[in-house]
């Protein structure tokens, strides 16, 4: 009788590749789906850009568009997907940080609403804020309510406070400029 012995491991099964692959595939179509402002917005390779600005180019639904996606889906394979996949979830709004950004602005937009000192803190916390044109939009938003119209105003509001937030962090955060070192002489 002669003994069985286990086949040694040699990695992931070919289902499981082929399932990887289709998942990285799937990557690449949502980085395709992105505007070209979005897709500047994340830190990816440039033969990578590159190939998704040609399939920007391309007609949907056509063989050469298919066999571009693939291509995509090989480039991806080499690429680094978890900054990747955080980027994309971060433009698309999915991510923790992101939702709570967007709670915490809907907030103040509602407290300032509520309360138009609540101004002065928004003067303090964004120092470039344009105070006139948010009363303006405040009287806008609550005329709005009151009249059941669309809330343009509102969502403007909206709009101008995630702008200003985006700026500060932008401010706070200044890039660092190699011609800015040694120029004291």
């Amino acid at each position: 009788m002669q003994e069985k012995t286990k086949p040694e491991y040699d990695g992931p099964s070919k289902s499981q590749r082929k399932r990887d692959m289709h998942s990285l595939q799937a990557l690449g179509e949502e980085l395709v789906k992105l505007s070209g402002e979005r897709l500047a917005k994340i830190d990816i390779d440039e033969r990578l850009r590159e190939a998704i600005r040609d399939a920007h180019r391309m007609q949907p639904r056509t063989e050469e568009f298919r066999r571009q996606m693939q291509f995509i889906g090989r480039l991806m394979r080499e690429a680094e997907t978890g900054p990747i996949r955080a980027a994309l979830d971060a433009v698309n709004g999915k991510s923790r940080a992101e939702t709570a950004r967007m709670h915490r602005l809907e907030a103040l937009r509602e407290r300032f609403l509520e309360d138009e000192q609540v101004a002065s803190e928004i003067a303090t916390q964004y120092p470039g804020a344009d105070l006139q044109h948010l009363r303006q939009l405040r009287r806008n938003a609550l005329k709005e309510r009151e009249q059941n119209r669309p809330p343009r105003a509102f969502r403007e509001l909206f709009k101008l406070l995630r702008e200003l937030e985006t700026a500060g962090t932008e401010a706070a955060a200044p890039e660092f400029d190699e011609h800015d070192e040694g120029d004291d002489e």
